[in-house]
């Protein structure tokens, strides 16, 4: 409020200290307003943390409630050196005997002794993709695939620009220099193994002559021994294994579709059978049970400390008397409270060890789950179970779940709750704006006011100190 620092000189009155006075009476009703507003937020912040924690339960019962969970998730070998396996959804419990006599391999061939710096020679390089018969007088054609053609011109002709450009071509070959006492060599190897994944390699030489030398020395073509220079190191080949004694034959050392469920890995051949054993993380599964635990302590210790009134201090929590935390309050300790029959011996959280203590929230007994989770079976169907013909009797975990959604849902009593708060609060603001726009017209007009009377003030002063003088000469 911008002050008139000559308000009062005529009249003498404190006219500055009078507006502000009367001003912030009128502004009375705007600061009882802004502690309305105040702590209608602090309930709608309080009521976003309610939410927050509801949502992390929810979470936590769902993972309770996804098959995933209670999955064969845990994949061991008796020979980690030779076969790995790792399960996925869809793998069932068990023992998986295995044993490989080839590894899948991919075609490699290398060339004779090249300069290392100098041009090799001008052309152009195909690259074909396919499979060769066993004596290699015949290639049939990769389906899907075509053959690659790559120019080799003068000035980017030398073996590491040749290998460049080979590798650029993504023909399904890769190439790279071996060097050694004797020199430098092409050796050039498909990227993928398997039978089909072998190739063959045709040069048009820029000489026109089929001399070995120059771009000639890169062929590989054995149907054709004039056209073929380099050497093949290893021929592209299958992988041939047994599971359960059953034959398998596989393009990649990666079994991902032989057995439902499982991706295994063929890292070297055996000589007797290795032991896959597929069985329940339970590691995983008491780390789960042990989060939807925590997930749940933390919304019920939320809830009853914005919810508690603190005789001591005479102190009521935030959300103290909210008829709808108060009916989530309830509702949670009706779920976790409650029992089925789908868990066989285990019926309620208590059975597992999953305690419930005098401040509604949970302590788990290690020892007490660590033993029930000798039959997993039940635990499983105690939270996830569904009972079609009685939706009470479902699984812990899933009418915990069902709980949190419609607690958390669009026409839950905490959502229309929280846009009832927030409603009130906008239109706090409204009013708020309403009543600073008349406290300022009111300082307007008293400011007009005072301000004249001063004038009117001054005025009578002078005109008395005029009549004070006359009078005095008078007398005199």
């Amino acid at each position: 409020m911008a002050a008139i620092t000559s308000a009062g000189i005529g009249s003498g009155l404190d006219i500055e200290s009078l507006i502000t006075k009367l001003v912030a009476v009128e502004r009375q009703p705007i600061s009882t307003l802004k502690t309305a507003t105040d702590g209608l937020k602090t309930q709608l912040s309080a009521y976003g943390k309610v939410q927050s924690s509801l949502s992390a339960l929810r979470d936590a019962a769902a993972k309770l409630t996804n098959p995933a969970t209670w999955g064969a998730g845990l994949g061991t070998s008796s020979d980690n050196n030779s076969i790995t396996v790792t399960p996925g959804s869809g793998a069932a419990a068990g023992n998986v005997s295995v044993s490989v006599s080839r590894l899948a391999t991919a075609q490699s061939v290398s060339t004779s002794y090249q300069p290392s710096t100098g041009p090799i020679g001008q052309g152009t390089l195909t690259i074909e993709l396919g499979t060769w018969n066993a004596d290699q007088t015949g290639f049939d054609p990769k389906a899907g695939a075509s053959a690659i053609s790559i120019d080799i011109n003068d000035g980017s002709n030398s073996l590491a620009q040749i290998r460049d450009k080979i590798n650029a071509a993504k023909a399904g070959v890769q190439a790279s220099i071996v060097t050694d006492q004797g020199g430098s060599r092409l050796v050039m190897r498909s990227t993928e193994t398997g039978v089909s994944n072998g190739f063959r390699i045709g040069v048009v030489d820029g000489d026109g002559l089929l001399d070995g030398q120059g771009l000639d020395a890169l062929s590989f073509d054995p149907r054709s021994p004039e056209l073929s220079k380099t050497l093949q190191n290893q021929a592209a080949g299958n992988a041939l294994a047994k599971l359960n004694g059953l034959d398998i034959e596989s393009e990649t050392n990666t079994l991902k579709e032989s057995i439902d469920g499982l991706t295994i890995n063929l890292l070297k051949t055996t000589t007797s059978d290795v032991t896959l054993t597929i069985a329940s993380d339970k590691e995983a599964i008491k780390k789960a049970i042990n989060d939807f635990s925590t997930a749940y302590n933390s919304v019920a210790s939320l809830l009853r400390d914005q919810t508690k009134y603190d005789q001591a201090n005479k102190t009521a929590g935030t959300l103290q008397g909210e008829g709808s935390v108060l009916s989530v309050q309830s509702g949670l300790r009706g779920v976790s409270g409650g029992s089925t029959t789908l868990g066989g011996k285990f019926s309620r959280l208590s059975d597992l060890g999953l305690d419930p203590s005098a401040d509604g929230t949970i302590k788990v007994n290690t020892a007490k789950l660590e033993t029930a989770m000798a039959d997993l079976d039940s635990v499983k169907q105690m939270f996830m179970g569904v009972d079609s013909s009685n939706a009470e009797n479902n699984g812990l975990a899933q009418r915990m779940r069902k709980f949190a959604d419609l607690a958390l849902g669009i026409d839950s009593s905490l959502s229309t709750r929280q846009k009832g708060l927030q409603d009130r609060i906008t239109g706090n603001g409204l009013q708020s704006s309403k009543l600073e726009d008349k406290a300022t017209l009111t300082e307007t007009r008293l400011r007009a006011r005072y301000t004249a009377l001063d004038v009117q003030m001054g005025k009578l002063n002078n005109l008395s100190s005029y009549v004070s003088q006359q009078m005095a000469m008078l007398n005199r």
